[in-house]
């Protein structure tokens, strides 16, 4: 019985620290219904119930496959825009 109450202990620290840890490295527009940090007090907060919630509805799936995200291109300001600086 220990054993069991010890393995679902650990599972559910996985599942927090995983989700996170997920959700603290999502850009803001992969994530919806609430903003980044309301979903991490969440998490931090409730615990299981917050780490189901956000990786149930909260977070958008990311397309294109393991590895490859179709992430909106990032605006640049003209400092680091290789191409204003080519055009200068």
């Amino acid at each position: 019985m220990i054993k069991f109450e010890g393995f679902f202990l650990l599972l559910s620290l996985a599942l927090v620290l995983y989700s996170f840890i997920d959700c603290a490295r999502r850009e803001d527009y992969e994530i919806q219904k609430l903003p980044k940090w309301g979903w991490l007090l969440l998490i931090f907060f409730t615990g299981s119930i917050g780490s189901i919630a956000f990786l149930v509805i909260g977070r958008k799936p990311r397309s294109g496959g393991i590895g490859g995200t179709k992430a909106k291109k990032r605006i640049l300001p003209p400092d680091d825009d290789p191409d204003f600086l080519r055009s200068i």
